[in-house]
């Protein structure tokens, strides 16, 4: 979406920035990137492989210099660079060439960031059993908001980052130069997972949506190519850099392991411009021409929000609004991906006209129908990745599907789309999550079933419900006046959390979007029926730091409750490769950005102390937050690694435990007699 994700938008006022808590002084940071220079090239770095093992985070952590700042955007003086220098700006991000010589992006190993283990929904007096005495059920892994990107499409909004500090400073989804860097990344994050399949055996993968970052039928393709092991040409257009430029060279996937079968969930990127607005709801906007123009779009500063219409806070139609802007486009013949094409749109450079760009009609906006119909056209199994699997009773571009990973398994996996409809008549952004009548009553029906059949049931979704604020677009969408009935959210959030805690054989919903690592708990609302809480666990975005992917392996204990081991995973890159200088890239911007990526949001009550807001998170109290109760979830938490040589931490390793209910013990017990 349009909002960066990871962060909270400094415009709206009633939203607390998270508390952080390891501050580092500036003699810290100096001490520290010593370490830092000495131990690492600023290209990045080849994962020694100990005892011939795939490290994850158990076995150490990424580490890099980071003095928390709560500058303003419009700050001249910024905080100092990594190693003292005077630092960049937000809205200097794309300064480039200027990150090795300031410092940024250097980094190393530090620490193993622990498993923690967490009893939050059992019974109170829980003692778990050796950890010898269970059977794993199942092992797979998660990918998401992997955002290939066409940097070089003429309709982007880069601009905005640096033209609007307060308002689009922080936001990293408009830009960031790790944009250059996408397809090897998912490249490199697959490496990983295959290399971690010779170790262990997945039983299948899940993409948790945004597998492109504005609808293009280029970006689907080089990310469904990229897992199927295709030969990538990262370039559009004229294909300017291709014969010299790191970013745009052609290259050679691996392919996922054949062995492992991957499924796919719709996100908002995935079917809306930039994952915020209907490419189609109003032809008179020119969004779809936009894509294969040959010429670089102009528009508005559309992310300027609007607080006397709140919730609502922005409105597409003024993407034609004046003054409009030019917004820029990577050039790719340039090593750092100089943005060019990009200003007022009355500069005087700009007499001659709009700036041509060389069009591509494989940059073209897929409709929902033709999303679907490319992982079809595939060579990696099953064909259609999951969606082979709808209902064909269902209406075209339905994208809910359930599956069994193993026959000898009671375990369902129910993949949901609760991203917005392009049809919902809304303008502002479509971030929010959403169920229309259709996807509510067959979630209902699906969790009916996996009770009814003594199975045990994840959801994968794309957008998580209970931790986003009121007003973040990533909240769950509370519909908007004038919205036709047939397309208003069928299910409000406290419906949909009760008939997920009635499903007492929901282990986790895990869900992607927000580009975090935050483990939620639900527990459950009656102290006598603890199988009624289930865990919510977030992966985060292989575009943003800190680019990782989980993996997940499900346990039934000897006294037939559940675990759930999940562990953040860094791709292997190997040194001096584009993927290696995407992390770097992705650090700098984090040092630079400093974007809120462990946030724990308040459950307020009441916008700016005045306008009631209904709860963000039913399972929580509502109030004005005060130092001694901030009103924030204390089931939200991140390890103080900052003593151990890893200042920053935005990563999170659990063990998970689930009680169940006694009908699913008796069934399990039926089968599986330990």
């Amino acid at each position: 979406m349009l909002m960066a994700k990871g962060s909270i938008p400094k415009i709206i006022t009633y939203l607390t920035r998270w508390d952080y808590k390891h501050l580092l002084t500036v003699a810290s940071v100096c001490i520290l990137l010593a370490a830092f220079s000495a131990g690492c090239e600023s290209d990045g770095h080849e994962y020694p492989r100990p005892n011939n093992a795939v490290p994850t985070t158990l076995d150490r952590m990424i580490s890099f210099p980071y003095a928390h700042s709560a500058a303003d955007a419009k700050a001249s003086d910024p905080p100092d660079s990594p190693n003292g220098s005077h630092g960049l700006a937000i809205t200097e991000l794309c300064k480039v060439s200027e990150y090795d010589v300031l410092g940024y992006g250097a980094w190393t190993f530090g620490a193993p960031l622990p498993l923690k283990k967490r009893l939050d929904i059992m019974p109170d007096g829980y003692v778990m059993p050796p950890s010898e005495e269970r059977a794993k059920f199942l092992q797979f892994f998660t990918i998401s908001d992997i955002h290939i990107t066409d940097e070089e499409a003429p309709n982007q909004l880069i601009y905005l980052q640096q033209l609007d500090g307060p308002n689009s400073g922080h936001n990293s989804s408009i830009y960031s130069p790790v944009m250059m860097y996408t397809t090897q990344v998912l490249d490199a994050a697959i490496r990983t997972v295959n290399a971690l399949n010779e170790e262990s055996q997945f039983d299948f993968g899940i993409s948790l949506g945004d597998t492109c970052n504005s609808t293009s039928y280029n970006e689907l393709r080089w990310y469904v190519d990229v897992l199927d092991g295709q030969y990538i040409t990262p370039s559009s257009g004229d294909h300017a850099g291709a014969d010299d430029v790191d970013h745009q060279k052609p290259f050679q996937a691996q392919g996922l392991d054949l062995s492992i079968p991957w499924y796919q969930t719709m996100g908002n990127h995935d079917h809306f411009y930039i994952g915020s607005f209907p490419v189609d709801a109003d032809p008179s906007l020119g969004i779809r021409d936009s894509y294969i123009a040959d010429t670089v779009w102009n528009a508005a500063n559309i992310l300027q929000p609007d607080l006397a219409a709140f919730p609502v806070l922005f409105d597409m139609q003024n993407l034609t609004d004046l003054p409009s802007y030019y917004m820029g486009v990577i050039d790719g013949t340039t090593p750092y991906g100089d943005i060019i094409y990009k200003g007022d749109t009355t500069d005087p450079e700009f007499a001659g006209g709009a700036p041509a760009v060389a069009a591509d009609p494989d940059r073209r906006s897929l409709l929902r129908t033709e999303w679907i119909q490319e992982f079809f056209n595939t060579s990696s199994y099953p064909v259609g990745h999951g969606f082979n699997l709808v209902d064909p009773a269902q209406p075209d571009g339905f994208t809910c599907y359930s599956f069994l990973p193993k026959a000898n398994i009671p375990l369902k996996v129910i993949v949901l789309d609760n991203t917005q409809s392009e049809n919902d008549g809304s303008n502002d952004i479509h971030g929010h999550g959403y169920l229309d009548a259709a996807r509510w009553a067959w979630l209902q029906d699906e969790l009916a079933a996996g009770q009814a059949a003594n199975q045990l049931m994840i959801i994968a979704c794309h957008v998580p419900i209970a931790v986003s604020a009121i007003g973040s677009e990533l909240e769950w969408w509370q519909s908007e006046a004038g919205i036709d009935p047939e397309y208003q959210n069928a299910a409000t959030l406290p419906e949909l959390v009760e008939t997920l805690q009635n499903s007492t054989n929901l282990l986790m919903v895990i869900a992607g979007h927000r580009h975090m690592n935050i483990v939620k708990a639900f527990v459950s609302p009656d102290p006598d029926k603890p199988e009624m809480g289930f865990w919510q666990v977030e992966t985060s975005s292989l575009r943003d730091f800190p680019q990782q992917l989980r993996t997940f392996e499900i346990y039934l204990n000897s006294d037939y409750t559940v675990s759930i081991k999940t562990i953040n995973v860094d791709p292997i890159m190997e040194k001096g490769s584009p993927a290696a200088t995407s992390r770097k890239y992705a650090i700098a911007a984090q040092q630079i950005l400093q974007n809120d990526i462990t946030v724990n949001c308040p459950n307020i009550a009441m916008v700016s102390g005045v306008i009631p807001v209904v709860s963000m998170d039913p399972t929580r109290p509502q109030g004005t937050p005060t130092e001694e109760e901030p009103f924030t979830d204390p089931s939200i938490q991140f390890v103080d690694l900052s003593e151990d040589g890893v200042p920053f931490n935005a990563s999170y390793n659990a063990l998970l435990f689930k009680q169940l209910s006694p009908e699913m013990v008796t069934a399990l017990q039926a089968q599986f007699q330990q």
